[in-house]
């Protein structure tokens, strides 16, 4: 991997992010939309597949991150409903990372035992 390439994608990343969070200042639903897609996601699979060229790595790591989609909907729950119930940004934020973070090592430890992928 050299640099130029490892910088473009890191700029397009980004570049990606920056608009969602521009787009979320002005229709939080659009911006919602952007970032819901799963560009990251896909962009990191056609990029692990253009490095590798390794057809059996990409379904391994497609389905460590559908393995890994269900812990991340915990801080889009816990989120919004502490803040609707009077609790600080910070406060939310940072107890939506733990119980996240909590439910990354679970799923992880239970895709590990039920459909072993490669850590």
């Amino acid at each position: 991997m050299t640099w130029p390439s490892l910088l473009a994608k890191g700029i397009l990343s980004g570049v990606l992010i920056v608009s969602a969070s521009e787009l979320a200042k002005h229709s939080t639903l659009y911006g919602a939309l952007l970032i819901s897609i799963p560009f990251m996601s896909i962009l990191s699979i056609i990029w692990l597949y253009s490095d590798t060229k390794d057809t059996e790595h990409v379904p391994r790591y497609a389905e460590g991150i559908l393995w890994l989609i269900f812990p991340s909907m915990r801080l889009f729950i816990l989120l919004p409903y502490l803040l609707r119930r009077g609790w600080s940004f910070e406060s939310s934020l940072a107890l939506g990372i733990v119980v996240t973070a909590c439910m990354y090592v679970l799923s992880t430890a239970l895709a590990t035992f039920v459909a072993p992928v490669e850590a």
